[in-house]
Order: C-alpha cells, then sequence, then structure tokens
C-alpha cells in the first residue's frame, strides 16, 4: 500500500507516466469527456472534491512547464483562475477560446473530473521535464 503521495490509483498511475509535453486535465463535473480520453471521475456531490483542491493535491506530483485555461474563466470565474495562479506560481498560464479547449483537453492523456460546479473551472497542464526551466533551459 502506498504512504504518501496521491493514494488514487488511476491519477497516480497517470502521473507517474507523463512524458515531456503530454498533457493531463483537471475538470469541472461538466466537461465532456470523449470515449478516447481517459476519465478519472472523482465527483462525489457537488462541490466535492473542489477543483483548487484537486489540482493542489495534483501538483504536489507533477511537474508543469505551463498551462492553459480557457479565456472565459477570466470573466465568468476570476476567483478560479486566482486560486489557479496562486498555485502554479511562477508557471506560465496561457488562455485559450473555449471550443480549443474542449478539443486540446480531448487529447490529454486523461481527464480528472472533479465535482466543481464553478463554469470554466478547467485546466490543461502541460508536463515538463525534471531540471528544466519553463524556458526549456537546464537548472541543477
Amino acid at each position: 500500500m502506498k504512504k504518501i503521495g496521491i493514494i488514487n490509483g488511476p491519477i497516480a498511475a497517470v502521473i507517474a507516466h507523463l512524458e515531456h509535453t503530454d498533457t493531463l486535465t483537471i475538470a469541472d463535473a461538466g466537461l465532456p469527456t470523449p470515449d478516447t480520453t481517459q476519465r478519472i471521475d472523482l465527483a462525489l456531490k457537488p462541490g466535492t472534491p473542489g477543483f483548487l483542491e484537486t489540482l493542489e493535491v495534483v501538483l504536489q506530483e507533477m511537474y508543469v512547464e505551463k498551462a492553459l485555461v480557457s479565456a472565459d474563466i477570466l470573466r465568468v470565474s476570476p476567483h478560479i483562475y486566482q486560486g489557479i495562479r496562486k498555485l502554479l506560481g511562477d508557471t506560465p498560464i496561457e488562455t485559450l477560446p473555449h471550443v480549443e479547449f474542449k478539443q486540446m483537453s480531448a487529447q490529454s492523456k486523461a481527464i480528472i473530473r472533479t465535482g466543481e460546479y464553478t463554469p470554466y473551472a478547467l485546466v490543461i497542464l502541460v508536463a515538463g521535464a525534471w531540471g528544466f526551466n519553463t524556458l526549456g533551459e537546464h537548472v541543477t
């Protein structure tokens, strides 16, 4: 039995198998998931688990070189965007039209569906590589 870190088997496995530039999406309860993309469904009831709570746990185990969000989050749910910004620190965040976001999320290794009901509580995390900063420069 795992002693520390993410104890959800499917999430732990996806993160362990991510390669540089692979993507992982964390979503609210409403994001459509195509049959071709692995869906890890955590939703128990409205709000449980929350989007930011889930993102925080994933970030403890995943190196992220950048994140992508729907541009609509800035207008509709700015508090969620600020939470993402706080959790990601200096990691760059790019915005894109919502239709493009949905298309890109379908290409993720997996979509983690939370119980979040806040509109546009969505993020695509782009896996980074150990030993490199967000500019692709080697660091020690």
